[in-house]
């Protein structure tokens, strides 16, 4: 399993478009646009061999999150042992981390290079996410980010399909006539 973080996904919200004057004019007006305080955290790992995804939203991106991430990849794959390709962020080699890997045996943990995040399958996952739950939303609050980010699980994970790295070979062309022309 691929395992990245996205984030921060932070809660904004944009003021109603303004509306036509009377007499036909646009109406201008500032532009007034707000964060909230809360920032939220998107964990996530797909299988490469089906293509299922694994999410959970935090409010930091800290150790006990990620373990708790961990443990939720642990309940979806109950079978066999689990090998987790990701980053070195601090989180994910921390010592806490890792005490708690020693009492997960079947969870290994494999990073990738430093400066070679195109490696981790997730990252590409993370794009198709974005369009699908983040692109042209406006959230209020934590809550709606949770939700849209379930809602684009389930519907992600009804069409997943195996990740393959790389791109596809491009199909063969058939000619459908070929023309010999004699002199």
């Amino acid at each position: 399993m691929c395992v990245d973080e996205l984030g921060p996904v932070i809660p904004r919200t944009f003021p109603p478009a303004p509306g036509w004057s009377p007499d036909g004019h646009r109406i201008k007006a500032e532009l007034d646009y707000g964060r909230g305080p809360e920032k939220t955290w998107v964990y996530g790992g797909p299988r490469v061999r089906d293509g299922q995804q694994v999410t959970m939203t935090a409010p930091s991106r800290n150790s006990a999150f990620y373990q708790q991430f961990l443990q939720r990849l642990e309940e979806a794959n109950p079978a066999g042992d689990i090998y987790v390709v990701t980053d070195n962020l601090s989180s994910h080699n921390s010592l806490s981390t890792r005490t708690w890997l020693e009492d997960h045996p079947r969870i290994h943990h494999v990073f990738i290079p430093v400066s070679a995040c195109w490696l981790n399958l997730q990252e590409g996952w993370w794009r198709i996410f974005r369009k699908a739950a983040l692109a042209g939303q406006s959230f209020a609050g934590p809550n709606e980010i949770t939700h849209a980010t379930e809602l684009a699980t389930i519907q992600l994970n009804a069409r997943a399909r195996p990740w393959i790295w790389g791109r596809p070979t491009p199909p063969t062309r058939h000619l459908r006539r070929r023309y010999v022309y004699c002199i």
